[in-house]
């Protein structure tokens, strides 16, 4: 099942995707309302539909998440990706942190070009949505509502620019107003079968394959980060994690994101993001 955050100029609402079919069923309430029974297994049983069906094209998509959640971004999850891109050894532990909500953007929303870097980079990611309202740390896993796909656009000159001794800027380096995509929607995880999932990741710029790994090659898989991260900070039904980039970023080709770009970020199976790099007020 596809859920979708959409809008049609109105009040953002909640939908059923049918994507063969450029369709959508709007369903009633948000994701603390259902989200909890579509983890537990009970399928479009646990919806309400509301107002007719609707095309696809007719809305916008919005990042499938509400602003009361948090976003979390667990790094450092790539061997390849330290290695070629930033020349270290993996780390013994996942890092976490937040990022601003006001960062996300949509499925084909402009990536707005920060003022302050010379150095806009792209990361393809797979997002984990949870949908329990407690995660069970003996069966992480089953917390999970769904995946969807990522792109963790990130400031590298403002990452380095921590003071010595302090360590990485990673607020200023991530959470850019305007820049992550994150959609196109929600593919809950029944569709993926038992376990980690093992995904393409793919990015390209203006056609040019720039990332292309898989969710395989995590050091720590999606039910290890989810515990990780529950255990220092709990998750709440809705929270989404950033699980980590694969090799073939610009910080190692040095192939920096410009004004017109066009990125692309895709994981075969969710979906695409297609965001324009714009300069804006």
């Amino acid at each position: 099942m596809k859920l979708a955050l959409c809008t049609d100029g109105g009040v953002p609402f909640w939908a059923v995707v049918d994507a063969g079919k450029g369709e959508l069923r709007p369903i009633a309430g948000s994701i603390a309302d259902w989200g909890p029974a579509l983890t537990r297994g009970e399928g479009e049983a646990a919806l309400r539909f509301t107002g007719p069906v609707r095309k696809l094209a007719t809305v916008r998509l919005l990042p499938p998440i509400v602003r009361t959640n948090r976003v979390v971004v667990a790094g450092a999850n790539y061997a390849k990706h330290l290695a070629a891109d930033f020349g270290i050894k993996p780390h013994s532990q996942p890092i976490a942190f937040l990022k601003a909500f006001g960062a996300l953007i949509g499925a084909n929303d402009p990536i707005r070009y920060p003022p302050l870097t010379q150095e806009l980079d792209h990361e393809v990611e797979l997002v984990v949505v949870i949908g329990a309202n407690r995660v069970d740390r003996n069966d992480p896993l089953s917390s999970v509502l769904g995946y969807t796909v990522g792109n963790d656009v990130s400031a590298r000159d403002l990452q380095r620019s921590g003071p010595p001794g302090v360590g990485m800027d990673l607020f200023a380096a991530k959470s850019a107003d305007q820049t992550t995509g994150l959609g196109p929607w929600i593919v809950t995880r029944d569709e993926f079968g038992s376990g980690s999932p093992a995904l393409p990741l793919k990015l390209r710029v203006n056609g040019d394959l720039r990332q292309d790994g898989n969710t395989a090659e995590m050091t720590w898989d999606v039910g290890y980060l989810v515990k990780f991260v529950d255990e220092r900070s709990r998750f709440e039904c809705g929270d989404v994690m950033f699980t980590g980039s694969p090799a073939g970023t610009a910080q190692g080709s040095g192939k920096f994101l410009r004004p017109g770009d066009v990125v692309e970020a895709e994981i075969p199976g969710i979906g695409i993001l297609r965001n324009v790099v714009t300069v804006m007020d």
